[in-house]
């Protein structure tokens, strides 16, 4: 940013890739009118946002710099001051910044060979437009990391880890950490996520790691390393948000797009609870009072199905792109920043955000291919030019500015973003407000409505057969937790993570996203599998009276309950279980062998099926087992008791078919 009477200082470095030698050659400075920035990075000449044609206008004269010529692949710096008295600036406003090179003598002179474009912003001291009401978010956000996995020990549950990543993002110097000492005393409204909360708390108190993520077998994790950088990261944390606005986004920050469209309404209810807790470890690990409620779908899109999903979870208010809500008495609907609160049918409130700036902190991520000083450069000037544009649509209204980052966001852009604001409250066109103050008058509004779905939010949305697969693994849980003595720890642990499948950070790793989702699925179906009957082969039955033994199998980390034992016979004249259901118990990590007493009334083999069932809605659990039971010396009595049953049966039989005859 300039101010009048000051200097302008150009450096850089020029590179000849044209293969073959450059002559002598000289770099000069072009100023295009004040104006808006298009999508390109160029200047219009109105005061709106909108894509209009290039102004480059004249070279200023006789600022120049010399350069000498280049051989193929030689690169040479430069350095070109101007006074800013030269620039014939016309006023506060976003200028076209040209730096070009351009042949110096011969036939030729005055070619361009080469150019590049940044952005000029100018604030005299006596302008006096009314500031932009600025709300900035300051997510701090990561990818999950924890599984449903647990090991249990005789004096504590230790959670399971995917991978030790967090370690180094929590510890000094890392992303994660310096988010947080970076946004201390800054005027910023904080966006946790409570499962990052939860995932330090856990690091901290004592955790594993698995061998490979996925794995189904906790013994086989290690010792997790990250228990002091993640208390460390912890306090950090508390003391930078006190008496700060804070929000708690949904427990895991679930892809709220994804699951509107994709069939995650069996889900509603999870997430639902599992964001009323989540919120409440916030509070109570921070000492803060949490705003939550809040949702934000991936790229701020919104329509009628999102927005009816986010109100189902309890999600009142919805970050959204300006793109997509207009308000009812819109002031400027050609491009022009309508920031702020709107007030949607349903009782939902949409906080539009600022589109053009989001799509450049954007695409500043690492992710994205921009990274380094002159990207970094490049996005001060931008960010610069686009609040300065947007405080000059409408000068003397009072409007918001809310400005959000991407969620991962990377230090170099979360730096860009408060020098940004520093720069453009000290000049005076930018004033910080808080999330409360953006949405404290909200107007009326709808959604603009879209043709057709956009295929870049599309391509990385959470497929519906990943949506099944969560759905069916939460009924899953609910058959295990009837068996568990202590269910309600496991059912907590799979119930976070089945909320961290659907989590909006997996649409950057699709790979990472279905092998979190299949371990959940194979930790699942490992636990259930492991409450089993084990096989039998022939068992010999001598008298008429006997126990079979029959072994289950509990491969459980905690005591089985909740689940009886029922034999059924396919000769019943010839064999029965005379105790209809077996309760059964058995310690964690061991086999019980239960003992079904049977009365045997002829010789001869017969069938038996063993099947276990749950005590709480009699349903089947795992599958059935068949033997064979060799009836061996019933006594005579019992042969002829059971000769005399037969006879009684059949004299019954003629006697009727003898009194139908007779009607």
């Amino acid at each position: 940013m300039i101010r009048q009477g000051g200097e302008l200082r150009i450096s850089g470095r020029v590179t000849n890739t044209s293969g073959r030698r450059v002559g002598a050659a000289r770099i000069g400075v072009r100023i295009g009118a004040a104006g808006a920035i298009d999508t390109r990075g160029e200047l219009a000449t109105v005061a709106r946002r909108m894509p209009l044609t290039r102004a480059d206008g004249p070279e200023v004269a006789d600022r120049t710099a010399r350069l000498a010529p280049l051989p193929t692949g030689a690169e040479r710096g430069f350095r070109l001051t101007v006074p800013v008295p030269d620039l014939e600036l016309d006023g506060a406003g976003a200028y076209a910044l040209t730096v070009h090179v351009v042949r110096a003598d011969g036939a030729a002179a005055g070619t361009v060979l080469g150019l590049t474009r940044t952005h000029l912003s100018a604030y005299p001291d006596a302008t006096r437009l009314e500031p932009l009401r600025t709300t900035v978010l300051w997510p701090v956000l990561d990818t999950p990391r924890m599984e449903a996995l647990t090991l249990r020990t005789q004096d504590s549950v230790l959670p399971v880890f995917r991978d030790d990543q967090l370690t180094a993002a929590f510890g000094p110097g890392g992303r994660l950490r310096r988010l947080v000492e970076m946004g201390k005393g800054q005027p910023v409204t904080w966006v946790l996520d409570p499962d990052l909360i939860v995932q330090a708390r856990a690091m901290a108190a004592g955790y594993r790691v698995a061998r490979t993520p996925g794995d189904t077998d906790p013994r086989h994790a290690t010792e997790g390393q990250g228990g002091e950088a993640a208390a460390g990261w912890l306090a950090a944390l508390r003391a930078a948000v006190r008496g700060r606005e804070v929000i708690a986004l949904p427990y895991a920050d679930p892809d709220l797009t994804s699951l509107a469209r994709g069939g995650g309404a069996p889900l509603a209810g999870l997430l639902r609870r599992a964001s009323r807790t989540g919120r409440s470890v916030v509070d109570r690990a921070l000492g803060v009072h949490a705003r939550g409620g809040v949702g934000w779908p991936a790229g701020g899109e919104l329509d009628d199905g999102i927005a009816r999903y986010a109100k189902g979870l309890g999600l009142d208010t919805v970050l959204a792109s300006g793109a997509g809500v207009a308000s009812a008495g819109e002031l400027v609907s050609e491009g022009a920043t309508d920031d702020g609160a709107v007030s949607l049918e349903g009782g939902t409130t949409a906080l539009r955000y600022d589109a053009a700036i989001a799509s450049q902190l954007f695409a500043s991520h690492p992710a994205a291919g921009a990274s380094g000083a002159p990207a970094r450069l490049r996005l001060r000037q931008r960010l610069l030019a686009e609040t300065l544009t947007a405080a000059r649509e409408l000068p003397y209204a009072r409007r918001d500015l809310v400005m959000v980052p991407p969620r991962r966001m990377p230090l170099a852009v979360g730096r860009v973003l408060l020098t940004v604001v520093a720069e453009g409250r000290k000049a005076g066109w930018l004033e910080p407000a808080g999330f409360a103050a953006a949405l404290r008058r909200p107007t009326a509004g709808r959604l603009r409505g879209f043709d057709g779905y956009p295929l870049a939010r599309h391509a990385p949305e959470l497929p519906p057969s990943r949506l099944a697969a969560v759905v069916r693994d939460r009924l899953r849980m609910r058959a295990l937790a009837k068996v568990l003595s202590d269910a309600r720890a496991t059912a907590a642990s799979v119930r976070a993570a089945l909320a961290r499948s659907v989590a909006t950070a997996w649409r950057a790793d699709p790979a990472g996203a279905a092998s979190y989702q299949r371990g959940v699925s194979r930790y699942l179906t490992a636990s259930i599998a492991s409450v089993r009957l084990v096989p039998k082969s022939t068992v010999v039955v001598t008298g008429g009276s006997a126990t079979i033994p029959v072994t289950v199998d509990n491969g459980l980390q905690q005591d089985l309950t909740g689940v009886e034992l029922r034999v059924l016979s396919s000769r019943p004249e010839r064999l029965t279980a005379r105790d209809r259901a077996m309760p059964v118990r058995a310690a964690r990590a061991v086999s019980r062998t239960v003992r079904i007493r049977v009365k045997a009334y002829a010789n001869g083999p017969v069938r038996l099926t063993a099947q276990l069932y749950t005590t709480a809605d009699g349903r089947p659990w795992g599958a059935p087992m068949t033997f064979t039971a060799d009836v061996r010396s019933v006594p005579s009595g019992a042969v002829i008791f059971v000769l005399g049953g037969t006879a009684l049966i059949v004299l019954a039989v003629a006697f009727r078919l003898r009194r139908t005859r007779t009607r």
